[in-house]
Protein backbone atom coordinates (compact mmCIF):
# COMPACT_ATOMS: atom_id res chain seq x y z
CA UNK A 1 0.00 0.00 0.00
CA UNK A 2 1.41 3.43 -0.97
CA UNK A 3 2.21 6.06 1.61
CA UNK A 4 0.39 9.36 1.07
CA UNK A 5 1.73 11.37 3.96
CA UNK A 6 5.17 12.55 5.03
CA UNK A 7 7.05 10.78 7.78
CA UNK A 8 7.55 14.09 9.64
CA UNK A 9 5.80 17.42 9.20
CA UNK A 10 6.68 20.63 11.02
CA UNK A 11 4.73 23.87 10.88
CA UNK A 12 6.40 27.02 12.15
CA UNK A 13 5.66 30.75 11.79
CA UNK A 14 6.86 32.08 8.42
CA UNK A 15 9.62 34.06 10.09
CA UNK A 16 13.37 33.55 9.73
CA UNK A 17 13.70 33.58 13.53
CA UNK A 18 12.30 30.02 13.57
CA UNK A 19 14.54 28.49 10.89
CA UNK A 20 16.92 27.04 13.48
CA UNK A 21 14.12 24.60 14.37
CA UNK A 22 14.03 23.30 10.78
CA UNK A 23 17.82 23.11 10.52
CA UNK A 24 17.96 21.09 13.75
CA UNK A 25 15.16 18.77 12.65
CA UNK A 26 16.88 18.25 9.30
CA UNK A 27 20.18 17.35 10.99
CA UNK A 28 18.49 14.96 13.40
CA UNK A 29 16.56 13.13 10.70
CA UNK A 30 19.59 12.91 8.40
CA UNK A 31 21.65 11.51 11.28
CA UNK A 32 18.94 8.91 11.86
CA UNK A 33 19.44 7.81 8.22
CA UNK A 34 23.23 7.55 8.80
CA UNK A 35 24.19 10.51 6.61
CA UNK A 36 27.80 11.60 7.04
CA UNK A 37 28.54 14.78 8.96
CA UNK A 38 29.34 16.58 5.69
CA UNK A 39 26.07 15.40 4.14
CA UNK A 40 24.14 16.53 7.21
CA UNK A 41 25.70 19.98 7.02
CA UNK A 42 24.93 20.20 3.30
CA UNK A 43 21.30 19.31 4.02
CA UNK A 44 21.05 21.92 6.76
CA UNK A 45 22.33 24.57 4.37
CA UNK A 46 20.03 23.33 1.59
CA UNK A 47 16.94 23.56 3.81
CA UNK A 48 18.02 27.05 4.84
CA UNK A 49 18.36 28.04 1.15
CA UNK A 50 14.95 26.57 0.31
CA UNK A 51 13.39 28.57 3.15
CA UNK A 52 15.18 31.71 1.95
CA UNK A 53 13.47 31.25 -1.42
CA UNK A 54 10.00 30.74 0.04
CA UNK A 55 9.92 33.13 3.02
CA UNK A 56 10.06 36.45 1.14
CA UNK A 57 6.81 35.55 -0.62
CA UNK A 58 5.00 34.16 2.44
CA UNK A 59 1.94 36.01 3.69
CA UNK A 60 2.40 37.96 6.90
CA UNK A 61 1.40 35.97 9.99
CA UNK A 62 1.23 32.73 7.98
CA UNK A 63 2.97 29.41 8.54
CA UNK A 64 5.87 27.68 6.85
CA UNK A 65 5.30 23.94 6.49
CA UNK A 66 8.23 21.58 6.12
CA UNK A 67 7.68 17.92 5.33
CA UNK A 68 10.32 15.22 5.53
CA UNK A 69 10.06 11.90 3.69
CA UNK A 70 12.58 9.35 4.93
CA UNK A 71 13.73 6.42 2.84
CA UNK A 72 16.53 4.11 3.98
CA UNK A 73 19.14 6.03 1.96
CA UNK A 74 17.36 9.26 0.98
CA UNK A 75 15.81 12.30 2.63
CA UNK A 76 13.28 14.43 0.75
CA UNK A 77 12.30 17.80 2.19
CA UNK A 78 9.51 20.09 0.96
CA UNK A 79 9.16 23.67 2.21
CA UNK A 80 5.78 25.32 1.56
CA UNK A 81 4.21 28.69 2.33
CA UNK A 82 0.97 30.41 1.47
CA UNK A 83 1.62 33.48 -0.68
CA UNK A 84 -0.35 36.33 -2.25
CA UNK A 85 0.83 35.69 -5.82
CA UNK A 86 3.51 32.98 -5.62
CA UNK A 87 6.27 32.95 -8.19
CA UNK A 88 8.77 30.12 -8.58
CA UNK A 89 12.36 31.06 -7.71
CA UNK A 90 14.79 32.13 -10.41
CA UNK A 91 16.50 28.94 -11.58
CA UNK A 92 19.40 30.96 -12.96
CA UNK A 93 20.12 32.68 -9.65
CA UNK A 94 22.89 32.05 -7.17
CA UNK A 95 20.57 30.57 -4.51
CA UNK A 96 19.21 27.97 -6.96
CA UNK A 97 22.76 27.10 -8.04
CA UNK A 98 23.79 26.57 -4.40
CA UNK A 99 20.70 24.48 -3.69
CA UNK A 100 21.32 22.36 -6.79
CA UNK A 101 24.94 21.77 -5.77
CA UNK A 102 23.96 20.63 -2.27
CA UNK A 103 21.24 18.18 -3.32
CA UNK A 104 20.57 15.41 -5.82
CA UNK A 105 17.22 16.86 -6.87
CA UNK A 106 15.50 20.21 -6.46
CA UNK A 107 12.22 21.56 -7.78
CA UNK A 108 9.85 24.45 -7.21
CA UNK A 109 6.11 24.32 -7.73
CA UNK A 110 3.22 26.76 -7.47
CA UNK A 111 -0.19 25.29 -6.65
CA UNK A 112 -2.86 27.94 -6.23
CA UNK A 113 -1.60 30.31 -3.55
CA UNK A 114 1.14 27.99 -2.29
CA UNK A 115 4.82 27.94 -3.21
CA UNK A 116 6.77 24.74 -2.53
CA UNK A 117 10.50 24.12 -2.90
CA UNK A 118 11.39 20.43 -2.72
CA UNK A 119 14.86 18.98 -2.37
CA UNK A 120 16.23 15.47 -2.02
CA UNK A 121 19.57 14.03 -1.14
CA UNK A 122 20.78 10.47 -0.82
CA UNK A 123 23.35 9.16 1.59
CA UNK A 124 26.91 9.01 0.35
CA UNK A 125 26.59 5.22 0.11
CA UNK A 126 23.64 5.54 -2.28
CA UNK A 127 25.34 7.97 -4.73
Amino acid sequence: MGQNHPDVELRIPADSAYLAVLRTATAGLAARLDFTLDDIEDLRIAVDEACAMVLPQALADSDLTCTFDLDPSRLTVAVTAECESPQPPNRDGFAWTVLSALTNEVSADVHGNRLTVTLARGTTDSL
